[in-house]
């Protein structure tokens, strides 16, 4: 990894966290579900206490890959933990290591806070991801379905 850093999305940062963003959306099969515009990323990803946190992989000036997260708790281990919400890289530096060094960083941040996990979801179908998941040491978990109420379901509920 010639040139390689990490470095936190900052102002400015708005087109290029949305434009890779958009190209993970493309790649999961996701653009009907993409809402996202510059000025959310402002708001909830480049203010003083985010929302959503955003770590840029650059090869030099080129930006190479993207992870959004947030701190989860974990009341049964009383922990902090991350959960990785996106991880993208893109595909012409796929097989490079910055997937592995993303989640080394994360991984790093979460031991730091004094964490015990960084955890995240993965569509069935993704097969090269979950292979490099497995590859890394991560574990699937099972015994868990996830529940979303949103929409309809969710105004329902709230009535």
């Amino acid at each position: 990894m010639t040139n390689f850093s990490i470095r936190r999305a900052r102002n400015g940062d708005e087109s290029l966290v949305l434009s890779l963003l958009h190209a993970l959306a493309s790649y999961e099969k996701l653009l009907d579900r993409f809402h996202i515009d510059e000025e959310v990323i402002r708001r909830d990803y480049l203010c003083e206490r985010p929302l959503m946190n955003c770590d840029i992989a650059f090869e030099g000036a080129a930006p190479v890959g993207i992870a959004t997260w947030y701190w989860t708790y974990h009341s049964f281990a009383a922990r902090r933990g991350i959960f990785l919400e996106d991880l993208f890289v893109t595909p012409e530096t796929r097989g490079k290591g910055y997937g592995r060094a993303l989640l080394s960083h994360l991984a790093r941040n979460a031991l730091d806070a004094g964490g015990g996990q960084v955890e995240w979801e993965v569509l069935d179908w993704n097969e090269p991801s979950i292979a490099f998941y497995e590859s890394i040491g991560a574990k699937r978990q099972g015994g868990w379905f996830t529940y979303r109420l949103q929409d309809e379901a969710l105004k329902k509920m709230a009535s």
